[in-house]
């Protein structure tokens, strides 16, 4: 880091900070030639994550679209705000830590029902109705027969 004082290109860090929710970090410098102090800001990179859509098109991955799906599918349920804000955020957490800057709305949705199931089963339901939009009756038994055969494995009588 340059001195804006003497253009000396080292120094050392007296002091970091957080600031702006993680975005940026505020470091104090000491010049180690002119010994004067200054301030830098860093602000961390995020690289966008891209969302490919069922017809091809591409836009940036909104959070808040994501929020309003588990929103809808979790309306009426016992749910607390701040565990769909949890889930969201693990979500978005796992799909930005994913290798992959370009992602599916598939990948999206699968993502979002692994971790909803283990929250609220019907909210599950809810979201998988419309995520794989359901044609009849049968395709939503069919949901509901995989999303109940792992709890008849753990009823079963043991010998």
């Amino acid at each position: 880091m340059q001195c804006p004082f003497c253009n000396y290109l080292e120094s050392k860090v007296i002091d970091s900070r957080s600031v702006n929710e993680g975005a940026s970090i505020r470091r104090r410098r000491e010049c180690l030639r002119c010994v004067r102090r200054f301030t830098t800001y860093e602000v961390v990179e995020k690289t966008p994550l891209m969302v490919i859509k069922k017809d091809g098109r591409r836009e940036m991955f909104d959070r808040s679209k994501l929020l309003n799906g588990l929103l809808r599918s979790c309306e009426k349920r016992p749910i607390p705000l701040h565990a769909i804000e949890a889930l969201v955020d693990q979500i978005e957490k796992e799909l930005l830590n994913g290798m992959e800057r370009e992602i599916t709305t598939q990948v999206i949705g699968e993502t979002v029902m692994r971790l909803l199931k283990d929250v609220d089963q019907v909210a599950y339901v809810r979201f998988a109705s419309v995520y794989r939009q359901f044609a009849d009756i049968n395709n939503f038994m069919q949901e509901l027969e995989v999303l109940m055969k792992p709890q008849s494995m753990n009823t079963e009588p043991k010998k």
